[in-house]
């Protein structure tokens, strides 16, 4: 089958469109034919060779954790699934491999996926809506009425809790660049600032902000939580990585305002949620690009040069 692959860490010109045995779905697995798959600032990290202890030394290697796509096989009776079913996922945590033309998974990274979505479309949401829902919901436990900030509010995770912030009932202030303002507000922000031209000392107080992209200055916008506020970052400084993750596992300890962060690893009941909050009309999926799977490294190159309205996505099947 075709799928993306690298032999080395590098740029994104390391990665390129190669060969490898289709899987087979073992007992208890689900084979997943794979129409899209997103692309995401993890692989990015996973791909230059800045999380090494994650992706470890063995070569070629696999890029892609969501995927869009419908079931192939199932290894074993199921209950609720039937071939030809459409459904979208993740794979697990640590793993890469969503970007080729077929996964086999266990039912539990899955789920139906929402009526009415292209492959595209629905995986544009996937993984920003299960971040999304982890950091407001379980992790800062954002409630009506309440001041949110979303830092990189026109990526594929912010543009989506922007969206969701908004549906909470929050008031939502978003930054992001400036050719993004109109976008992010047309996303349901109540304001939006220029982050070149709108620093922490600008802003605040806020009962919760969201870093979604960057992990510089967490101190700073930090400072900006009102009595009782939360921050949850999924993001650390990729260039102090040390340093930065350092920091925000001190906040998680000391401080009465303390930093969340926490590395994705959504389930089915997760992805049923998303599903029910897209097809309830409270979320809308935002395609940037989609690029074939042989136009693989400059899908990469794209989503490392910024400016991102949604998601990147790759178009397999």
């Amino acid at each position: 089958m075709r799928a993306a692959r690298y032999d080395r860490y590098g740029p994104p010109e390391v990665l390129y469109e190669g060969t490898l045995p289709k899987p087979v779905a073992g007992p208890g697995e689900v084979l997943v034919r794979v129409h899209a798959a997103g692309v995401n600032g993890g692989e990015l990290l996973g791909r230059a060779g800045k999380i090494r202890l994650v992706t470890g030394r063995g070569f070629p290697k696999g890029t892609g954790i969501d995927f869009a796509g419908e079931v192939a096989v199932l290894g074993s009776p199921m209950s609720g699934l039937r071939v030809g079913d459409r459904v979208w996922g993740t794979l697990p945590r640590a793993s890469f491999g969503s970007a080729a033309e077929f996964v086999a998974v266990r039912p539990r990274q899955l789920a139906l996926a929402p009526a009415g979505l292209d492959p595209a479309q629905a995986v544009s949401l996937l993984a920003g809506g299960t971040t999304s829902i982890t950091a407001l919901r379980d992790k800062a436990r954002l409630r009506a009425g309440e001041r949110l900030l979303v830092r990189g509010a026109s990526g594929g995770v912010g543009s989506v809790a922007v969206q969701l912030g908004r549906a909470y009932g929050a008031h939502v202030t978003a930054l992001a660049g400036a050719g993004n303002l109109d976008f992010v507000r047309d996303l349901g922000a109540h304001e939006v600032f220029d982050y070149a031209t709108t620093g922490p000392a600008d802003l605040g107080p806020f009962d919760v902000v969201l870093d979604t992209a960057i992990g510089t200055e967490l101190g700073a916008f930090r400072r900006l939580l009102a009595p009782g506020g939360r921050m949850v970052t999924i993001t650390f400084d990729s260039r102090h990585i040390l340093s930065s993750l350092s920091y925000i596992l001190a906040s998680t300890v000391f401080g009465s305002r303390r930093v969340r962060f926490f590395s994705g690893n959504p389930t089915h009941r997760l992805f049923a949620d998303l599903t029910r909050l897209v097809e309830g009309g409270a979320l809308r999926p935002v395609v940037d690009t989609i690029h074939p799977l042989a136009d693989i490294a400059e899908a990469h190159r794209a989503l490392e040069a910024g400016g991102v309205r949604g998601k990147h996505v790759i178009r397999i099947g």
